[in-house]
């Protein structure tokens, strides 16, 4: 099931999430609907606080090429437990800030540890586009939003853009 996705500024996306004591059957569906969301949207992440919900779990797929079978990660309660002192720079995107892009620096490479939809610990180490998104993503589970790296008069006028556009979908 498709959910609808919080436009910042919600007050809601700017909270640090609880962690997942139990994978119940509610939360595997929710997993499932979130990647159902992130590919309809389109994009490669997506963290439960975009969708109302406060709790410490995202999905991936940073799979572009259309030949290759898409691969979806769902980690609940995700940690970077080493990162690479070399960085690289991307430009982001969030699905909560719609047609809004900016160049964040960000390690290149992180190791990840979380607990799988299998209930079971995993990890690996992310490099490239990989290692931004889950970055990104589990800095949505504290609170953290791209534009948090800008300076302030861009993130100031994102914001703005992202109120005008919330007054007109109010309005539509």
């Amino acid at each position: 099931m498709k959910l609808p996705i919080l436009i910042h500024p919600d007050p809601r996306l700017k909270k640090v999430c609880a962690p997942v004591d139990d994978l119940s059957d509610e939360l595997r569906t929710l997993a499932e609907d979130m990647l159902e969301t992130m590919y309809d949207a389109p994009g490669v992440g997506l963290a439960a606080p975009q969708i109302g919900v406060l709790s410490r779990l995202i999905v991936l797929d940073c799979i572009k090429d259309e030949e290759e079978p898409p691969r979806p990660v769902v980690m609940f309660n995700p940690e970077v437990v080493a990162s690479s002192d070399e960085k690289n720079v991307y430009e982001e995107g969030c699905l909560s800030i719609p047609e809004q892009f900016a160049e964040v620096t960000r390690p290149k490479v992180v190791d990840v540890r979380w607990i799988g939809m299998d209930g079971n610990e995993h990890s690996e180490t992310f490099d490239g586009l990989w290692a931004t998104c889950v970055q990104h993503e589990i800095d949505h589970l504290n609170g953290k939003l791209f534009i948090d790296y800008l300076g302030a008069m861009k993130r100031q006028l994102i914001t703005r853009k992202m109120q005008k556009l919330k007054r007109e979908k109010a309005r539509a």
